[in-house]
């Protein structure tokens, strides 16, 4: 909405909120102590519990439809509506959250303060791809292992995946223990097995699929944007010493498995359109995307600009008070591919995509120091570790350590948004 335009909410702290403005209203599920888990919307410090809502008969006709979905326990079923209701549902939340709205008075009880409340997954999540889109990280990264070759020739033809685990997403502040598996110490002929000694994080977005398909009936590239119900932030913790034993010949396994987080709020598509922008060119020499891949459309207005930040808390930060350190900016304009083209790419083989599948776009570094969305980047592989400003020194994360991304939309004429925090902490690992 441009500030042309603006409303005022008169739910406090909503007004000049940095992420949660009246512009944004995000979703997602939560429950008060001793409470049922329900959907929510997040309005300033505070959070619009829908089933109250819809008990005070503030919805009607496609609002109505799409208020019951987004008021139960998941998310699935309001994914799965059409674009029209969404945006129908959009459209009254914001006349009943506005100043002036006649619905005020029965609905102060219906306003809870977030930090009250507990968060969880905002869907039942069937699947979950993770990708690898962001073409600055993959080109750091296979500099480290190919300098004369960093990307393989298939980069630029296809949006590469792997298929992570489902049953270890977990909500933003959940905390997780360092994985154990197997590694392979330089200049050994045997692994061994014990914790992972160099554990890092990775900077990503997350994508909410909306309306599925049918197997054996792919998304077409022109209609790919309509299956984008909205967007979240997503840590893919990766373990990077039991990843280079492991990947070959079959990628990922328990280096990627044993958590991600994801921040709680699913900011929409709806709420995203102000911000997004045409994808980024390619280098000349790039080759064109195959035919299935390619649509002007989604060419001028296929990306997001989404500015994305790292931050590090230490437990020694943590012990003298003092505030988490950014150690990296970086934006999804980055992304090699567009989000339309990885759910094309995804399904044209007949693969079927459900309601509330969530796909990874992989690490989003920028080009510069300062722009990279991994610690393998920032250490060059751990060979040039990083200083902090307390004076304490990381190749890789340390138990005790916590990492936060946040992230903001911003474009003249338009109120900025954003999307929360995802953040978890280290803990040390099983003993086995």
């Amino acid at each position: 909405m441009s500030t042309d335009n603006l409303k005022r909410s008169w739910v406090p702290t909503a007004d000049g909120h940095p992420d949660f403005p009246l512009e944004n209203l995000p979703l997602g599920i939560f429950n008060e102590p001793g409470g049922s888990p329900r959907g929510s919307v997040a309005i300033g410090n505070y959070l619009l519990d829908l089933t109250a809502t819809l008990e005070a008969g503030v919805f009607e006709g496609l609002a109505l439809e799409a208020a019951q979905a987004a008021s139960e326990n998941t998310l699935n079923n309001f994914f799965a509506l059409g674009s029209p209701v969404r945006q129908a549902f959009r459209s009254a939340l914001l006349d009943v959250l506005s100043e002036g709205s006649r619905f005020k008075d029965v609905l102060v009880d219906a306003i809870h303060l977030q930090a009250n409340c507990q968060m969880s997954l905002p869907a039942r999540v069937g699947n979950y791809t993770d990708f690898y889109v962001g073409i600055h990280h993959a080109t750091n990264v296979g500099k480290l292992f190919r300098p004369d070759n960093p990307l393989l020739p298939n980069y630029k033809y296809v949006p590469i995946g792997y298929h992570g685990r489902a049953s270890t997403l977990n909500i933003s502040g959940t905390d997780f223990k360092r994985p154990n598996g197997q590694t392979l110490p330089g200049n050994a002929s045997e692994p061994i097995f014990g914790p992972c000694q160099r554990l890092d994080y990775e900077l990503e977005i997350g994508i909410w699929v909306g309306r599925g398909n049918i197997q054996g009936e792919a998304i077409s590239i022109s209609e790919a944007h309509e299956h984008i119900a909205g967007l979240c932030l997503l840590n893919d913790w990766s373990a990077r010493d039991v990843q280079t034993w492991e990947y070959q010949p079959l990628g990922p396994f328990l280096s990627k498995s044993f958590a991600t987080t994801l921040s709680p709020w699913v900011v929409t598509a709806e709420a995203l359109q102000p911000f997004r922008c045409a994808q980024a060119s390619r280098d000349e020499g790039d080759p064109q995307p195959l035919a299935y891949l390619l649509d002007q459309h989604d060419q001028n207005n296929g990306g997001f600009d989404i500015e994305l930040e790292v931050l590090l808390l230490t437990a020694q930060m943590r012990d003298t008070g003092l505030q988490p350190e950014r150690i990296a900016l970086s934006n999804t304009t980055h992304m090699y591919w567009t989000v339309a083209q990885m759910i094309t790419h995804h399904t044209v083989n007949g693969c079927n995509l459900n309601p509330g599948d969530l796909l990874g776009s992989g690490t989003l570094s920028g080009p510069k120091n300062g722009q990279y969305g991994s610690m393998l980047e920032i250490t060059k592989g751990g060979s040039e570790p990083l200083l902090l400003k307390n004076l304490e020194q990381r190749s890789f994360l340390l138990d005790g350590d916590e990492v936060i991304f946040r992230a903001r939309c911003k474009r003249p004429g338009f109120t900025s948004i954003g999307f929360g925090e995802c953040r978890a902490k280290v803990l040390a690992a099983q003993v086995i």
